[in-house]
């Protein structure tokens, strides 16, 4: 996304094309008129870096800082799978990841949402031992492991204090996978059965 890159000059300039011409509107960079237009020209300056700024950095959930409570609100955040004392980039990412989680039940979805939140984890499904399908030395799982999915995540997942990404007064590292558990059990599907096995 790009905008115009202007300043003060331009809008001066711009400014004073809208005056009217004549022996009285002198374009004099020191006459008193042009004074006035370039001092109302440094506020309109000003106005338009502020708007370029929300609109570069601040339209971007995973940038903003200054919006990010009107983005958390917008879609339901702080909630239980991510509490208020989380860190800034804590935040963003369970705001990428409740953007990313508006539906699905692939893998690639369920992969996409542990990503979005820090994770890297991996999908293991299930099969019923079958007549005919079975064979020596396989496991012998029973129905219930028909709709039982196991994610496998590292055991401790570090989120690192990032000079521009991370808030004056927030830890230097925080770990732990809280948040994958309660998003994923959030997440899974009503019948299913989720196990979440840790490596190191």
């Amino acid at each position: 996304m790009s905008a115009p890159v202007l300043n003060a000059e331009d809008f001066t300039q711009a400014l004073a094309d809208l005056l009217p011409v004549g022996a009285i509107w002198s374009r004099d960079p020191d006459a008193m008129l042009m004074r006035l237009v370039a001092g109302l020209a440094a506020g309109a300056n000003a106005a338009h870096q502020r708007a370029q700024d929300l609109l570069l950095r601040e339209s971007a959930p995973s940038q903003t800082v200054e919006l990010l409570p009107d983005w958390e609100r917008a879609y339901g955040l702080p909630d239980t799978c991510a509490p208020d004392n989380q860190g800034l980039q804590e935040r963003q990412a369970a705001l990428l990841a409740r953007i990313a989680a508006l539906g699905g039940q692939s893998r690639a979805y369920f992969i996409a949402v542990a990503e979005a939140l820090g994770y890297s984890i991996t999908i293991e499904e299930f099969t019923p031992a079958r007549a005919g399908v079975f064979s020596a030395g396989s496991p012998l799982y029973g129905e219930d492991w028909a709709h039982t999915w196991r994610v496998h995540a590292p055991s401790v997942t570090v989120t690192d204090f990032v000079a521009g990404a991370s808030a004056a007064g927030e830890p230097l590292a925080a770990w732990g996978n809280d948040a994958l558990e309660c998003v994923l059990n959030r997440l899974r599907p009503a019948h299913t059965i989720l196990q979440i096995a840790y490596r190191s």
